[in-house]
């Protein structure tokens, strides 16, 4: 199966500095998460896939097309849903929508059609109408993620999606990018520094720094128990058991917000010694489960070894 993504040992400079430094990666199908620090080249990255930045060392596919050389033609089969606002105030929704498809070469009926669809699709229905000046920042970028949709792409381009949204837009947003990237044939790449966002959407990640890849691969292997650690929560006498449990051995850590307890099991039963040690203290073992290494800890690791 052909990459829809191939970097080969790619360097893009600027002013002779390297932004992407000998990037190597490939992109198929599915939700990818793009993560790094700022600066790390991730927008360089995307720029790079969209054709505006050129390559001065190795080479760069995009559905198995040479870039940037053919650029205008691997753009028609994207979509791209940018940091900054793209919106024009004094127009609604659906003439702004109707005017982006007129730009991909949509017919104007075609267009108005596609963009009473998208709008529904969105939540954006009832307010299609209302200038966009009049629309909240979760609004707008409904707006950003509908235009980035518009044309049916194959290829979905998000640079940070749920910028300035509250909690409730954000898994508003982030479950309607999880279904379009449940699509067949449709490829996500989800460009955030908020991990939880990606986790929510992603299946694999690309963690970039100082202008290199450091890792990627699949969250669910990243994130996979830790069977020497376990994750427990009590019904009550917090304290004296994990003082008890310290005298026989086991490192306790709170997992803070919650009332969660991370316990290390570095002997042999730990696991049966951690109830009894709950019993002798008066109390039960609720929950207990094996830890897993979080997405943000892969992270931080990552970026440590880079």
């Amino acid at each position: 199966m052909t990459p829809i993504i191939e970097f080969s040992d790619v360097t893009v400079c600027y002013d002779g500095f390297p932004a992407l430094d000998g990037v190597s990666v490939q992109v198929g199908g599915g939700a990818i998460g793009l993560l790094g620090p700022n600066g790390a080249g991730k927008s360089t990255l995307i720029k790079t896939v969209l054709g505006f930045n050129r390559a001065e060392k190795g080479e760069v596919k995009i559905f198995g097309i040479e870039m940037p050389a053919r650029a205008i033609e691997v753009r028609h089969r994207l979509g791209y849903m940018p940091e900054l606002e793209v919106s024009s105030p004094k127009v609604s929704a659906v003439a702004f929508l109707t005017y982006c498809g007129r730009i991909f070469g949509i017919s104007r009926v075609d267009a108005l059609e596609r963009a009473h669809e998208v709008l529904n699709y969105v939540k954006l229905g009832d307010s299609r109408y209302r200038n966009m000046e009049t629309y909240s920042t979760g609004m707008l970028q409904r707006v950003k993620l509908a235009q980035a949709i518009l044309h049916d792409p194959k290829l979905l381009l998000l640079d940070e999606p749920t910028n300035g949204l509250d909690p409730d837009g954000r898994i508003e947003i982030l479950d309607l990018v999880r279904d379009i990237a449940a699509r067949p044939g449709v490829t996500v790449i989800v460009s955030s520094h908020l991990l939880p966002d990606v986790q929510h959407v992603c299946e694999r990640v690309v963690m970039i720094d100082k202008g290199k890849v450091v890792h990627e691969g699949n969250i669910s292997e990243m994130t996979a128990p830790r069977h020497e650690y376990c994750e427990i929560r009590l019904r009550e006498n917090d304290q004296m058991f994990v003082a008890a449990a310290r005298d026989a051995g086991f490192e306790c850590a709170r997992l803070h917000p919650s009332n969660t307890w991370l316990v290390r099991l570095s002997q042999e039963g730990g696991a049966q010694r951690l109830f009894g040690i709950a019993r002798d203290c008066n109390t039960q073992i609720r929950h207990y489960q094996p830890a897993r290494r979080s997405l943000e800890e892969a992270f931080l690791q990552a970026m440590i070894k880079e």
